[in-house]
């Protein structure tokens, strides 16, 4: 039987730049309950929290229903752009895409997903650039605790049948290399993402998608 192998990406920051669209969900959330928006440095700094937790994060001092009316603006405001402009996408950096098919192509590789985004968001992002496919498996914040607990890599790595010693966790955030790290899965950071890249605390930081093969051999060895 073949010794597989799993790659575990981020989304946001990391295989998509959807700082565009977080920024503006933000200030209609805030302005819907009339609160001043967070600065654009703020917002960068959570995400990949799952939403409840960016807000207990940005907001300390409001209490448990008043953020949720935040997280409800939030999500009303993503909903309605994708609703009103069909061609509204967060562009994919460049060579996700070409490092997703070639990574997917190789027999023993297998590709997962673990994002703060909803499925909902999730589902939508995968349909306007067509990844259909690609990944076993896609774990979301609707299903487990926000990162960066372990939950989500954890039910990857049961999914795709892999252990930990053959997984990589591909992100842009310390959030992400911490839950990477809580399940027992090597870590790579990438440069080009929402958080300072010396930040990270991973176990390799690239700076291209072209580097990003050699990375994964590297830490977990090469295709079975």
């Amino acid at each position: 039987m073949p010794d597989l192998r799993l790659v575990i990406f981020d989304v946001d920051g990391t295989l998509v730049d959807s700082q565009a669209e977080i920024l503006g969900a933000m200030t209609h959330a805030f302005g819907a309950v009339g609160l001043a928006p967070p600065t654009r440095a703020e917002v960068l700094s959570i995400i990949g929290l799952s939403l409840p937790e960016t807000f207990a994060v940005l907001c300390p001092d409001l209490d448990t229903g008043a953020r949720n009316e935040l997280v409800r603006h939030y999500r009303a405001s993503f909903h309605d752009h994708a609703v009103a402009d069909l061609k509204r996408r967060s562009p994919l950096f460049p060579g996700a895409l070409d490092v997703l098919h070639r990574l997917q192509a190789q027999d023993d590789t297998l590709l997962a997903v673990a994002t703060g985004k909803s499925k909902r968001g999730l589902d939508r992002l995968i349909d306007q650039h067509d990844l259909r496919g690609l990944f076993i498996s896609g774990q979301t914040s609707d299903f487990h605790p926000s990162k960066p607990h372990p939950s989500m890599v954890l039910t990857c790595l049961a999914d795709a049948g892999v252990a930990p010693q053959r997984a990589v966790m591909v992100g842009d955030t310390r959030y992400d290399m911490d839950m990477a790290r809580a399940a027992g899965v090597a870590t790579i950071g990438v440069g080009w993402g929402y958080h300072a890249p010396d930040t990270l605390g991973a176990d390799r930081l690239i700076d291209t998608f072209a580097a990003l093969d050699a990375a994964i051999d590297d830490l977990i060895g090469d295709p079975a």
